[in-house]
């Protein structure tokens, strides 16, 4: 019975330095979780038998449990390098239209000749599908989709409004506009231009100028001329049908504010850029529809500017306040950017930004009893109870933390210490097997 004894505690001892052992080689590997050697003494006795007097019978190893408290976040400069602090594990497809899910704590991420975001096994990381402004669709994780980085394009907008606000020098002189001429700076008071865009991406330049009205009846009037690629710009007097306004007209109150309801027209908003005010692409008298659009993507866009945003009548210089459109140009992939809730948002040359998915995170009731599967990748279990999907930053699933990764949780000092430890319980267990071999040979020779 001695040597059964002392035989459990030597394999109760090769196992604990085995598990010592695997976590020191990994002390380097990106998202590793150390494991404990768990054991409990084998203890037996008969129904009638005497507890008081019973002898354990040696070392059982019941389990080999993984410990997964946080490790520290070492941080690089791949934007695709994502850690997660707290609890939650990155979800992993094995390939495109795969229902099957595994989890990691590793981060190291890149992409693939598809332009899929994977890990080096080359498994597919799962994001929530978002809306436009990065509001996630759907948490369930059977709705997760592989993160792909979009086409190296966009897509171009055309523009549709112009938003501006300036300040009009009340102390400036009043001039005719009937003698408007943009090649002469005195015809007019001052002006300001802007990139706009058509549907194919293309920019023109818009240009607006002041003219503070000398021939109006009520005071502080202003006349504003618009003019796209050198050429004039008809606006759209409101009516039906259209009829073509050579100018927008408005004045300013006492105070310096834009008196809303003198702007004429109401609105100010271009015809179509490629027709006149009949529908015909021919070229009228100016102003009319602009010769680069009569053949262009779009002949019938418009383009509103929009003043009411800021625009004031002080007395002191032009300034620009305000002056933003909303269209763009084809762009160019340049990187993406991930906050800390983990939203993917693809950048482009042309300074726009697309979100193109969240990152999704999953935990479990009990993660000591998910099973290994290597690569530092676990699968669910029925010990591990059933993955809860979520986002980053709420609950407990932590935060992703972009351009960074989580090291192994080993400490090697720690590992160090139970290698020693380890060693001294397997010098022990096969002293007690030397010391009942001594004991037993004293009793063959018993004469």
């Amino acid at each position: 019975m001695s040597f059964n004894i002392a035989i459990s505690g030597l394999k109760a001892a090769q196992s604990d330095l085995e598990v010592t052992s695997n976590n020191i080689a990994n002390v380097a590997t990106t998202g590793f979780k150390k494991s404990r050697a768990e054991f409990g003494d084998i203890y037996a006795t008969g129904a009638f038998g005497s507890t008081k007097t019973a002898i354990g019978s040696g070392v059982l190893l019941q389990a080999v449990s993984q410990q997964f408290n946080q490790g520290n976040m070492n941080f690089t400069q791949n934007t695709l390098d994502f850690g997660v602090s707290g609890e939650g594990f990155f979800v992993m497809s094995p390939n495109i239209g795969s229902s099957e899910r595994i989890y990691t704590r590793a981060g190291a991420f890149g992409v693939n000749a598809d332009g899929n975001v994977v890990n080096s096994s080359d498994q597919l990381l799962q994001v929530f599908p978002v809306n436009e402004d990065g509001t996630v669709t759907s948490t369930a994780l059977s709705s997760t989709i592989p993160l792909k980085l979009p086409d190296a394009a966009g897509t171009p907008k055309a523009t549709e409004l112009v938003t501006m606000g300036v300040n009009l020098p009340a102390d400036a002189a009043a001039l005719d506009p009937a003698l408007f001429d943009p090649r002469d700076a005195k015809t007019y008071t001052a002006s300001t231009s802007v990139n706009v865009y058509d549907s194919l991406g293309k920019a023109h330049v818009a240009a607006l100028y002041y003219v503070r009205d000398s021939t109006s009846v009520v005071p502080n009037t202003w006349q504003m001329f618009t003019m796209i690629d050198g050429e004039r710009v008809a606006l759209d007097d409101g009516g039906t049908p259209a009829a073509p306004l050579n100018s927008a007209r408005f004045s300013f109150g006492n105070d310096g504010t834009l008196n809303i309801g003198s702007m004429v027209p109401a609105t100010f908003q271009t015809l179509g850029l490629g027709v006149d005010a009949g529908g015909n692409a021919a070229v009228p008298p100016a102003p009319g529809p602009l010769t680069g659009w009569l053949n262009g993507p779009d002949p019938l866009q418009v383009i509103e500017f929009d003043i009411t945003a800021g625009t004031k009548q002080f007395a002191s210089p032009f300034t620009l306040n305000t002056l933003t459109q909303d269209g763009f140009s084809i762009g160019r992939l340049t990187g993406i950017e991930v906050d800390d809730s983990g939203l993917v948002r693809a950048a482009y040359s042309n300074g726009q930004t697309v979100s193109v998915g969240k990152v999704a995170l999953a935990r479990f009731p009990n993660p000591q009893g998910l099973s290994q599967i290597g690569n530092t990748s676990w699968k669910e279990t029925s010990a591990s109870g059933e993955a809860l999907a979520g986002e980053a930053g709420t609950s407990s699933y932590g935060l992703i933390r972009a351009g960074a990764l989580e090291v192994s949780n080993v400490d090697l000092t720690t590992e160090l210490v139970g290698l020693i430890t380890a060693q001294r319980n397997f010098q022990a267990n096969a002293k007690s097997i030397e010391t009942t071999n001594t004991v037993t040979n004293a009793i063959i020779n018993l004469r």
